[in-house]
């Protein structure tokens, strides 16, 4: 954007905040944060020293983040953030083709910069369980997204006929588990869908919140849990992590054919994002993928056992 035109976008988002929030802006900084190109992030200071993170996402649209941080809230969960309701009361705003949503901030480190204490690793268990046992309304269910184990993402990277084993081995592995999955009936829960280190904010006095839920999905429990030693940004691939997070998520059935859909899906997600954007930005991000105990490795050790659980399943006694 034009330093122009960028100078007159943040002056709507100050005078914004003064209208609709009350709130006397001196400071807007832009915060590189996020994947999505059409959300930017910033932090706002007032006169009185307080910060807001202000989330700006393009188009007038009911922010289903919203209404999920809701309904979190009346659930009772408590690792969350909510959004500042405006001086009328509404939960977001308008400015030109943007909406705005507004929210404390909260100092702090993520997941991929701070190790999680043992206490927090048995929390976001006991959260994402609460989270999973949630009944959804219908009202908000039917605009969340639902699981359909598309082909897309293959599609995308096949396009490039990528010269590289390991990440038609990727493809594959998803493809096939995805053909076989497509008529298997599973349970659908709400899933926060990219529950990766980026997204859990460590704040002060080390409390944990789980963050950025602008993008939902009813889908099997495994589409979270998928994360839990996953080794996105090569953290959280330690057993001893996965031990504590299931101390908190307490016993339950794990489909290891789903597990290794997700996270050979998910790879595949990344590298068509990394082919179509900007692969400077993205270089350091695609090699650390393929670093040891990084996600590849991990997504080939949950096929492997795939692989010799279906070879048991098969051998006669």
């Amino acid at each position: 954007m034009p330093a122009k035109q960028r100078l007159y976008f943040e002056q709507l988002i100050i005078d914004c905040l003064k209208t609709n929030y009350g709130l006397k802006v001196v400071a807007l900084r832009f915060l590189p944060l996020g994947a999505d190109p059409n959300a930017s992030v910033y932090k706002a200071e007032t006169r009185d020293r307080s910060a807001y993170f202000v989330k700006i996402k393009k188009g007038h649209h009911h922010d289903i983040s919203v209404d999920i941080l809701g309904l979190l809230s009346s659930a009772g969960i408590q690792d969350i953030i909510l959004p500042i309701k405006t001086i009328h009361g509404r939960p977001t705003e308008r400015i030109d083709d943007f909406t705005v949503v507004v929210y404390p901030f909260i100092e702090g480190q993520d997941g991929f910069n701070r190790t999680l204490t043992d206490d927090q690793w048995i929390r976001l268990g006991k959260t994402l369980r609460q989270v999973h046992e949630l009944v959804i309304p219908p009202s908000i269910e039917k605009r969340v997204r639902h699981e359909t184990y598309s082909p897309k993402w293959r599609e995308v990277v096949r396009s490039f006929h990528l010269d590289s084993a390991l990440i038609h081995r990727l493809v594959d592995h998803a493809e096939y588990l995805a053909e076989n999955l497509q008529n298997q009936s599973t349970k659908f829960v709400l899933c926060h869908s990219d529950i990766h280190g980026g997204n859990v904010l460590i704040g002060p006095h080390d409390a944990m919140y789980v963050v950025y839920w602008d993008d939902p999905i009813m889908a099997p429990k495994e589409r979270d849990l998928m994360f839990i030693g996953g080794g996105v940004g090569n953290v959280w691939n330690q057993p001893r992590e996965e031990e504590l997070f299931y101390q908190g998520y307490g016993k339950t059935e794990i489909d290891k054919r789903l597990l290794a859909y997700y996270r050979n899906e998910r790879i595949v997600e990344d590298i068509a994002f990394y082919c179509q954007g900007n692969r400077e930005e993205m270089d350091k991000h695609f090699k650390d993928m393929f670093e040891p105990r990084g996600v590849v490795d991990i997504a080939f050790e949950t096929m492997d056992l795939v692989v010799n659980v279906s070879r048991c399943a098969r051998t006669p006694e």
